[in-house]
């Protein structure tokens, strides 16, 4: 259904520096929603996610495979903001081992892990998703880095824009600041109460396109809104753990993703958006319970293989054990955090090179740096930098 705009345009300025800003309509749509085509997708998606949800629940180290999959998603959110990190810089970074002119992009994937873990842990004491929350996240965000003079956790008090020189040829412009207080007041009312209930999938869908309408920070907001999505469904407990994540899906559509957010402003199709997004998750979902599997297959396959060191074998399983949480390391960090002697450490690194499940990446004589290739392989799926936005 074609609704027209989904708020108003607010003309601003006179002569040539004047521009349009969307006020977005506060939520939910008017007229409803027809939710013909919507409940299959709906109870599609919401079966995905049980069997993702119920998988977190067996895995032997949950907070093993948490603690990567968080990673790949805070570099693919960055992603599609630009940042061109790759998913083993990220881990060089983490273990200071990543060249000086790299750091910048690392770094600002690193700040989303912090935001998100401290979002999850906001969530979990039963703080309530709001916009003292999300400054909070905010702030955290853009901490360091090139964020920094972005005013971290600040909603804005100067006009941003989307695409474009300025305002007055952007692509989008969200609302001015006297609008700000009112966009955000409804849109966390609209969290928290719903006159008409609707599905946690939909509701979710709806409060995602309004937030990347408001558009409240000067900087992150994309990042911001993606995550929103993921805590939204932990505080209703949908998922018991964060371990769904759209922006693969988001970035290898983002042409369509983007055109879609505008749609939904300029013509109002909620229901083609939620199309979208609901296909999203039940594919994110499906595609999160398929590298869990793979992940468990490998570690499997790969324990059996140490098992056949006999002696050497225990100490292997050390390293092994180690390479599961840090991807990459190097001789000295491993023998460090295992509490054995470096020689020991490199001689089961050895072992493991043997075995075709350590490789050496650096390419260096001295300073070696270790990787679990076949799960750094899994794991990077999809994680190759995006070109610049046409």
């Amino acid at each position: 259904m074609k609704r027209g705009h989904t708020g108003k345009i607010k003309k601003i300025g006179r002569g040539p520096n004047a521009f349009g800003a969307f006020v977005p309509a506060p939520l939910p749509p008017v007229p409803p929603l027809v939710f013909d085509r919507l409940f299959k997708q709906s109870e599609a998606a919401s079966q995905a996610l049980g069997r993702l949800d119920g998988i977190s629940q067996v895995l032997p180290d949950t907070g093993l495979f948490l603690y990567l999959y968080v990673r790949k998603e805070a570099l693919l959110s960055s992603q599609i903001e630009g940042t061109q990190s790759s998913f083993s810089e990220l881990l060089l970074f983490e273990e200071e081992s990543l060249p000086k002119d790299r750091e910048l992009d690392a770094m600002d994937v690193s700040n989303y892990i912090d935001a998100l873990q401290h979002g999850v842990k906001r969530v979990r004491e039963e703080f309530p998703i709001s916009v003292r929350l999300l400054r909070e996240i905010h702030q955290r965000l853009l901490r360091s880095g090139r964020g920094t003079d972005q005013e971290p956790g600040e909603i804005r008090r100067s006009q941003n824009w989307i695409g474009g020189s300025r305002p007055g040829n952007a692509a989008y412009v969200p609302p001015p600041i006297e609008d700000l207080d009112k966009c955000l007041s409804d849109f966390e009312k609209f969290i928290h109460t719903d006159p008409t209930p609707l599905p946690i999938l939909i509701k979710v869908g709806l409060l995602h396109v309004q937030f990347e309408s408001i558009h409240p920070f000067l900087d992150g907001n994309g990042r911001l809104g993606r995550l929103l999505i993921t805590l939204y469904l932990c505080e209703r407990k949908v998922l018991a753990e964060p371990i769904l994540f759209l922006s693969l899906y988001l970035k290898n559509n983002r042409d369509r993703y983007y055109d879609l957010l505008q749609r939904v402003r300029s013509e109002g199709v909620w229901e083609e958006w939620l199309e979208f997004f609901l296909e999203g998750l039940r594919l994110t979902a499906d595609q999160a319970v398929d590298t869990a599997r793979r992940t468990l297959k490998l570690f499997t396959e790969d324990r059996g293989k140490i098992g056949d060191l006999a002696r050497a074998a225990p100490t292997t399983i050390m390293v092994h054990d180690l390479l599961k949480e840090r991807i990459v390391t190097s001789v000295p960090r491993a023998s460090e955090r295992l509490g054995i002697s470096q020689p020991t450490t490199r001689a089961a690194i050895a072992n493991l090179e043997a075995l075709g499940i350590a490789k050496e990446i650096s390419g260096k004589k001295r300073g070696k740096i270790f990787s679990y290739s076949a799960f750094l392989k899994i794991l990077s799926e999809g994680t190759e930098p995006l070109p610049p936005m046409r």
